[in-house]
């Protein structure tokens, strides 16, 4: 599936803040693909000089994370498609 990257403004925010949101966000997830709509979430990076966060979805489009997002009631900037690296990848 697509990696999309979820990017909010949440002035504020701390660490119990950002566990709050993505445990809404894992639930969200959970919910919509135990009803056959398959999303997952993957994790937060939060940025506090900027009050910014970026969070990685799967999904098959980017209608799908949002719908998510919107049934955690968390809210978001924009939504778009990426790809990622890990070091476990490199030779």
């Amino acid at each position: 599936m697509p990696n999309y990257i979820v990017e909010r403004h949440l002035p504020g925010f701390d660490k119990e803040k950002l566990a709050a949101a993505a445990s809404l966000a894992k639930m969200a997830t959970g919910k919509m693909t135990s009803e056959g709509t398959p999303v997952r979430y993957l994790r937060s990076f939060f940025v506090p000089g900027e009050d910014k966060c970026y969070c990685l979805s799967e999904a098959m489009s980017p209608d799908v994370v949002q719908q998510a997002n919107d049934e955690a009631g968390l809210p978001y900037i924009s939504i778009t498609e990426g790809f990622h690296v890990s070091a476990d990848e490199l030779s």
